[in-house]
């Protein structure tokens, strides 16, 4: 799966459930119009192997600060370059894009899930992200401002397969529960997933999201925890892995806190996972011994 961010050439599985990423190695779809923007070049880049060669634009920063309740991630946001096509646009949440500092053939591209939802990219004409800061992505977390300018590629990825696998008698049993996992930036991917109205809870489904983090001062989104639950209908429950003695919620890690609650009706529920390997693995590991059916564990890969 894919997270929100990541920097090659280090490959790092990631189960979406960004901002966690994963090699890629399936082409994916995109779609959905943008308003043009400025575009400096468009020209095609092999990247290391990886799924198809980035076609970069570059792309205006709109915005750049420090994201609320994360002392180690920015919220970027840019202007959606204009697509050559309309499959490379926005179309599913967990799609993602290539980064790298603004005409620089050197710098090696990182990997962005895209945080908006698809709808919220077309009218605003933009893509937010997720980032935790690293050595390798100051120019585009520590050392960039509105105005500058940054080069990201079309729009990569399937994204989550949600209609594929959660409506319909595909499995026999229609999808009346859902289960969210993120870890750290992970969470980005999910949020798209939860304000595209994809998950479509307003039918009867629910759903419930278990975010994991080290410490309630690395909780990326905590700001937006009560419109998930009151406008959407999302469950939230943060589990804090590291030491805090002041934190009243649930602690250890997300499988841990899915093997207490356990899963109610395996053979109705879908799950979106987004996160580190050993989370992704665990939480599949799980579900799928419940009852879960095993296409209908998906990630943005």
């Amino acid at each position: 799966m894919f997270t929100a961010s990541y920097a090659p050439p280090r490959a790092v599985l990631l189960f979406s459930l960004g901002s966690l990423l994963l090699p890629f190695a399936t082409p994916f779809q995109r779609s959905v119009a943008f308003a043009p923007s400025s575009l400096s070049h468009r020209r095609p880049t092999a990247i290391f192997g990886w799924g198809p060669e980035p076609v970069w634009s570059s792309a205006e920063v709109l915005s750049v600060s420090p994201a609320p309740f994360h002392s180690e991630c920015v919220c970027l946001t840019v202007a959606a370059p204009e697509a050559a096509t309309e499959e490379e646009t926005f179309q599913v949440p967990g799609q993602y894009v290539q980064v790298r500092a603004a005409g620089d053939e050197e710098c090696k591209p990182s990997f962005f899930a895209l945080a908006n939802s698809p709808a919220a990219a077309q009218e605003g004409g933009c893509f937010e992200f997720l980032i935790k800061k690293n050595e390798g992505n100051a120019y585009c977390t520590s050392d960039v401002k509105e105005g500058d300018k940054i080069d990201v590629s079309q729009v990569l990825g399937n994204g989550f397969p949600i209609a594929d696998h959660f409506d319909g008698l595909k499995y026999d049993f229609p999808t009346q529960n859902i289960l969210l996992f993120a870890a750290g930036t992970g969470i980005a991917p999910i949020r798209s997933a939860i304000e595209s109205g994809s998950l479509k809870l307003d039918t009867g489904r629910q759903a419930r999201l278990y975010y994991g983090c080290r410490s309630p001062q690395e909780m990326a989104y905590a700001e937006r925890f009560s419109i998930w639950e009151k406008e959407y209908g999302v469950q939230v429950v943060p589990v804090v892995s590291g030491d805090s003695a002041e934190w009243p919620g649930r602690t250890g890690y997300v499988q841990n806190a899915l093997e207490e609650d356990g899963v109610a009706v395996a053979r109705n529920t879908g799950v979106l996972l987004c996160g580190m390997k050993g989370m992704a693995e665990g939480v599949k590991d799980i579900v799928t011994k419940a009852g879960v059916f095993e296409g209908r564990v998906l990630t943005n890969f």
